[in-house]
């Protein structure tokens, strides 16, 4: 289905109200071929997206914004250590979590409420509390836009890496996913090595572990993330920086209680809540647009921002953080 005009303050979690010259939506993959030619005959730009939750529209959009309505879980295969289960691009991420847990199937527990669509987790490569989407992604079959043509790539071509693959890069805008085939274990396998994660577990009241674990990562994440149809954001707004161990060991002489990660390459990742929080922004606002109380990480909509609002904060967040650290923080969120 094809509409003009249309407002996307429904489709983007930081609730900013642009327009876009065309919505479309496909609930199969022959709609989707003939929308491609469309798409392409235009000559228009087109943005794909899942739910939104990882974009700050700046300004209206002329052109095609395109959103799968494909909604459907099929088990292909099951044996005793595994359960292969292809997911159709429109399904809420944390639907297909929820019906894992139902069903024990283990693997993407630590990602439970996390906004968005399987076909966004397949380009994001999202992740949380020591599990990415990579984890346990097998296959991500897609149609390339300009030509119709169908593809199935396997993880390993992807070049998964933290919060990008090659859909995000050098294949950006090529494709739309379709559909994702996850392969989850059948065999009991929980990931606890998150700091915090293990004791928020065990407070919980329920002899199913794996759920549990859903339970605990749902929890963790309301407790410190404002929900979206309350406060308008986009989750993690930064991604974490990486350095050489060499800054972080001059840092670190410096501000001797920095967190951080020690990378299996000796680089350090370094948590961009904290450099956030150093330079003053928790729960701080500019204009309309603001830095969550309880999460730095988090940028929000305090009441009527715009984009650009949003951006400007960024920008001086940014700029914040390099001026002190000499660390460059890189947005998680796509600016259009």
């Amino acid at each position: 289905m094809i509409r003009e005009n249309i407002s996307l303050l429904p489709y983007n979690t930081f609730g900013i109200d642009v327009k876009t010259r065309y919505f479309a939506t496909f609930g199969s993959l022959a709609e989707l071929h003939g929308l491609c030619g469309q798409v392409t005959a235009s000559g228009l730009p087109y943005l794909i997206i899942g739910g939104g939750s990882n974009l700050l529209f700046t300004h209206d959009f002329d052109g095609w914004i395109i959103k799968s309505d494909m909604q459907d879980i099929r088990v292909l295969e099951t044996d005793a250590g595994s359960c292969l289960i292809e997911v159709d691009a429109g399904v809420v991420w944390d639907d297909f979590v929820a019906y894992c847990v139902q069903h024990q199937l283990y693997g993407a527990e630590n990602l439970s409420l996390i906004p968005g669509t399987t076909g966004a987790s397949a380009v994001q490569n999202i992740g949380a509390y020591g599990a990415e989407a990579k984890d346990i992604i097998e296959t991500v079959n897609c149609m390339e836009i300009n030509t119709g043509n169908i593809f199935c790539f396997r993880n390993e071509e992807l070049q998964y890496g933290y919060r990008t693959s090659r859909f995000k890069t050098e294949w950006q805008g090529r494709f739309a996913i379709t559909s994702v085939r996850y392969r989850l274990s059948r065999i009991p396998k929980l990931n606890l090595d998150y700091k915090g994660l293990c004791e928020a577990v065990e407070q919980q009241d329920n002899p199913d572990r794996l759920a549990a674990v859903r339970q605990a990562v749902i929890c963790i994440r309301r407790a410190k993330l404002p929900d979206p149809a309350e406060t308008g954001n986009a989750g993690s707004f930064f991604m974490n920086p990486v350095i050489p161990k060499t800054h972080f060991e001059h840092l670190q002489a410096q501000y001797p209680a920095i967190p951080h990660y020690l990378l299996p390459d000796g680089q350090v990742k370094i948590p961009a809540a904290w450099l956030i929080e150093q330079c003053g922004w928790k729960g701080k606002t500019f204009g309309k647009a603001g830095v969550h109380p309880k999460q730095p990480l988090v940028l929000i909509n305090t009441g009527g921002a715009c984009g650009t609002d949003i951006a400007a904060l960024a920008d001086r967040i940014i700029n914040d953080v390099y001026g002190r650290f000499n660390i460059k923080l890189h947005p998680e969120v796509i600016f259009l």
